[in-house]
């Protein structure tokens, strides 16, 4: 590290309240990017977050799917890591979940379309 980072942390630390001590020189706390990778992370939650209202038609399943693996994947990973990161835990887990949930309602609404199709193209029994 350089020396104007660990002074500047050195500075910054004399500030942070006692009971947040431990959080500051935490091995995965905020002077490590173990601390900040995940905090940025959190914006792929919002703005998964905010694809809930987008029509189901025109939800991505192989960006979703990229979406929830990824998740999924650094959820496990940050659990086998030491020390155990639980922030990038919960924001890998919460980007999983929000890209399952848009998996499962764009296969929801094809299947649906589907379906529409098939009824169309079936007689009518009220023709009888």
């Amino acid at each position: 590290m350089s020396v104007i980072y660990k002074n500047s942390m050195n500075v910054i630390g004399k500030f942070v309240p006692e009971k947040l001590q431990p959080l500051w020189k935490h091995p995965a706390g905020p002077q490590t990017i173990f601390f900040w990778a995940p905090v940025f992370k959190w914006g792929l939650v919002i703005a998964g977050l905010g694809d809930l209202q987008r029509p189901a038609n025109k939800i991505s399943v192989s960006q979703s799917c990229a979406l929830g693996i990824t998740g999924l994947i650094w959820t496990r990973y940050s659990l086998a890591i030491t020390p155990r990161n639980w922030n990038l835990f919960s924001v890998n887990l919460f980007v999983a979940f929000t890209a399952i949930y848009q998996i499962t309602r764009a296969l929801r609404y094809q299947r649906q379309q589907v379906a529409l199709e098939a009824a169309k193209m079936s007689p009518s029994d009220s023709a009888h």
